[in-house]
Parts: C-alpha cells; sequence; structure tokens
C-alpha cells in the first residue's frame, strides 16, 4: 500500500487539487484453524501493515485505502475456507487505525495540495497560429518545430487547425520555448484588409502561372493566377505586358481557410469600375481622375 501513500504525497506536491490526502495499509492474518469445524479458528492474530513475507506465509491479505473520514477501496484474499464476522470487524478496525496513523506522518510532510508553483513543475499551455502564418511558423519540412524540440525539449501537439497544445518539462523551458515562438510570429502590424475592398498592389515577381504581388510594404507576396488576372484566357503575365515594379488594382476576397493565401482578383474589376482604391505603398492611386488645366 505504499504505492497509494507515495501516489497521494506526489499528487499534492504536484498541486493536483484532490480532496482529501488517501492512505493506504495492509492487514494480515495467523490463524489456528479449527480441524473439526473448517469455518472456524480456534486461535489467530491480527498484524497491521504485513510485508511480503507476512503475507505468503499468512491466511489474509486484506488491504485497505482511505482518507481521515473513511475507506475509499478494499481488498480482501484468503487461504482458508471462510472468515468469521468477528475477524473482519477487528481487522477493519485495527486497519482504520493504522490508516489514521500513517495519514498523520504524511500530513507531517504535506497536508494539502501545493498551491505556489515550483520551478521544476512540467507546464501545459495552449498556443493559437494565425492560419496564414502557419507555414511561416513550421518553416520547411517543420524544421522550425524540430529546431523547437531540439533545443528547448518542448512538445507541440496539434489540437486542431492553428491550436496547439505546449509541453514543457518546466519553466524555465516553456520560457526559453516562448521567446522563440514569439519571434517566429511577431512581425510588423499589418493593414486590416477589407473583404471586398479594391486594393493598390504591386509587382514584385512574374511567374509562369501569375505574378506576386503585394499590397503593403514588408508583406509577404501573394499569388495573383493568371485566370483572375484579365478577362481573356492567358498562359503567361507578359502576354499582358506586366512587369515587376508595376502597380494594378486588385479586389480582396479574404483568405483561404486551409492555407491561409490570400484570394486577389484583377479580372472582375475589369468589368465593373472602381471606386475607392486603397493604397498602401504611398503612390498615387490609379483611379484618382487627372483634373483639366484651369
Amino acid at each position: 500500500m505504499a504505492s497509494v501513500c507515495g501516489g497521494s504525497l506526489a499528487l499534492m506536491d504536484a498541486g493536483v487539487p484532490i480532496s482529501a490526502p488517501v492512505a493506504g495499509v495492509a492487514v494480515g492474518l495467523i490463524s489456528v484453524p479449527n480441524t473439526e469445524k473448517p469455518y472456524e479458528l480456534m486461535d489467530y492474530r491480527i498484524l497491521t501493515d504485513i510485508l511480503g513475507i507476512e503475507d505468503y506465509l499468512g491466511d489474509m491479505d486484506f488491504k485497505m485505502a482511505g482518507t481521515k473520514k473513511g475507506i475509499t477501496a478494499v481488498q480482501l484474499d484468503t487461504k482458508v475456507p471462510g472468515l468469521p464476522l468477528k475477524v473482519i470487524m477487528e481487522a477493519l478496525v485495527q486497519g482504520s487505525d493504522g490508516k489514521n496513523k500513517i495519514l498523520n506522518i504524511m500530513a507531517a510532510a504535506i497536508s494539502k495540495p501545493r498551491e505556489e508553483k515550483k520551478d521544476n513543475w512540467p507546464i501545459s499551455e495552449k498556443l493559437e497560429v494565425p492560419v496564414h502564418k502557419l507555414s511561416h511558423f513550421f518553416g520547411f519540412g517543420g524544421y522550425n518545430i524540430k529546431k523547437l524540440r531540439n533545443d528547448t525539449g518542448v512538445q507541440l501537439t496539434n489540437i486542431e487547425n492553428g491550436v496547439f497544445s505546449i509541453f514543457a518539462p518546466n519553466a524555465a523551458a516553456m520560457a526559453e520555448a516562448k521567446e522563440v515562438i514569439d519571434k517566429l510570429l511577431t512581425q510588423e502590424k499589418e493593414p486590416q484588409l477589407e473583404f471586398g475592398a479594391i486594393y493598390t498592389a504591386k509587382i514584385v515577381e512574374i511567374r509562369e502561372v501569375g505574378v506576386m504581388v503585394t499590397l503593403y510594404p514588408n508583406m509577404k507576396p501573394a499569388l495573383v493566377h493568371n485566370s483572375q488576372l484579365d478577362q481573356r484566357k492567358i498562359h503567361h503575365p507578359s502576354a499582358l505586358g506586366l512587369e515587376e515594379g508595376q502597380e494594378i488594382q486588385v479586389k480582396f476576397f479574404g483568405r483561404d481557410p486551409a492555407s491561409g493565401s490570400m484570394r486577389l482578383s484583377r479580372r472582375v474589376l475589369q468589368s465593373v469600375p472602381s471606386q475607392i482604391v486603397h493604397n498602401y505603398h504611398g503612390s498615387k492611386n490609379l483611379s484618382e481622375a487627372k483634373k483639366p488645366d484651369s
């Protein structure tokens, strides 16, 4: 029953809010059987807190666990045909007395769950990562997560899309991991983009499948696919005379829920004239009409 006592002490030391400490004790029996009446005992002795050898040589192994208020679990093994009720009652009383004495000894070490945190406690917290930052957070082939685990010993478990559980062996490892994670996720505050709004986009790269554009400084380039560049079907942006550094107007349709990438379209603006254009690059809006000379 030492495992019951040790487990209760460990839980309280770890700060687990158990309702009361629990102790366990094993009660044994050495008896002289009645040869004429096998279900009766001629003489017996009840042993409290028995050892393995007493269990082996004895006639009963009666395990009992509980709190100061009562008994929470019992287990009984016997080697005799039967036990008189008197023996059971005496074993319960003697075991309860032993259990209470053990609880008093345990209380001298720790009497209730620890309230203050210890530096060597394992820590578990939740982390939410915006969907559009997941690829940067993981790194190529999960490099950032693997490096974080090797450097700090912290384990990250994906609970759901964008929500992770962080398990650290101690407070120091959690603090170190948080510092690394903050560096991975911290970047210049992004403007709040409005769904359906029109923005001035700057072409930073020409690709086979479309153009990479930015809507504001320090933005990670987003793709405007060939299918969203013009009403006509094209196979390469050069067919429209687009070049790096050129500014175009695009409409923002939110982000892809899976990848977090922006959904941008230039094609939808070719049939409906633009009214308000948001320009975060500081250059003159393409939609501003030129005023006639006076």
